[in-house]
């Protein structure tokens, strides 16, 4: 299990054309911010957005925030210069659309020597290869992409996301077993509040880092959601005791609350500590 480095509980996507949106994100109480230069910008404002969006990278700051900024295709007639622009700026991750191949990220990462990589999950390709794309040493993270992945595979989309599920769990197991972080998809109804903190528990119980977001309102939920509770943090630390306590009786088990408690529950007991942590860094 890979430390806690920081929280992405609230990943926003905000588009990269709108000079507005990027002011007011300053002030947002998200983790990460997915600076949008691909689906929400119109072809006629691509390269407009572009310049907007770095000359506002280097005249603000946005404090703990991660910032990434999301790419055109290479395939199209913007993602080299997009890449290109940002060589050599403080940005947290270039987020590259339709990764299919691990090779894919061999070729972003010859356009950009000095940011981390991150893949969007959104095609089927990308699902079946997700354990060969985790493992390029230059790849910082995957994000989801439900709806493109939905559209690939004509599956219709209910609450439970069954038929996504297991794209869903290959994508976990994929960046688990290579320590890169894992956001999930997008819940694209924002006015439903309730559906939003389902599908945020979902993710998070099947192991996801945070949930990528389309509207500021959605912000609060997935912080709430994605962070450890104070029942979470409360047993964590009983563990931690309990387990130093049998050591030092010479037993190589705990018991707390009729549960065995061994070694593997204390590397997650510290983990969910650490994200605590990290959660109370970024709130400050």
């Amino acid at each position: 299990m890979s430390a806690v480095v920081r929280p992405y509980r609230s990943v926003l996507y905000i588009p990269g054309s709108k000079p507005r949106a990027l002011e007011k994100a300053l002030g947002m109480p998200v983790d990460a911010i997915i600076f949008d230069l691909e689906d929400a910008v119109t072809p006629d404002e691509k390269i407009n957005a572009r310049n907007t969006l770095a000359d506002t990278l280097a005249r603000n700051d946005y404090g703990p925030r991660a910032r990434l900024v999301r790419v055109n295709g290479l395939d199209s007639d913007w993602g080299r210069d997009d890449i290109s622009a940002f060589v050599g700026t403080d940005i947290d991750g270039i987020l590259v659309p339709k990764v299919n191949i691990g090779a894919d990220i061999d070729t972003v990462a010859g356009l950009i020597p000095d940011a981390p990589i991150w893949a969007m999950m959104e095609t089927t390709q990308s699902i079946l290869n997700a354990a060969e794309i985790a493992a390029h040493p230059r790849l910082a993270g995957f994000v989801m992409g439900t709806n493109d992945l939905a559209k690939e595979l004509m599956c219709r989309t209910p609450v439970d996301r069954a038929p996504m599920m297991t794209a869903l769990q290959m994508c976990v197991l994929a960046a688990r077993a290579h320590g890169v972080t894992c956001i999930d998809g997008v819940y694209n109804a924002f006015k439903d509040d309730a559906g939003l903190h389902r599908e945020c528990e979902q993710g998070r119980d099947l192991g996801f880092d945070g949930k990528s977001l389309i509207h500021p309102a959605q912000v609060e939920i997935a912080n709430n959601v994605f962070a450890p509770d104070a029942d979470d943090i409360a047993l964590a630390n009983r563990q931690i005791a309990a387990f130093q306590d049998a050591q030092a009786s010479g037993q190589g088990v705990a018991v707390l609350d009729g549960k065995i408690v061994e070694n593997l529950h204390i590397v997650t007991a510290k983990a969910i500590l650490a994200k605590a942590a990290a959660v109370k860094a970024m709130e400050q």
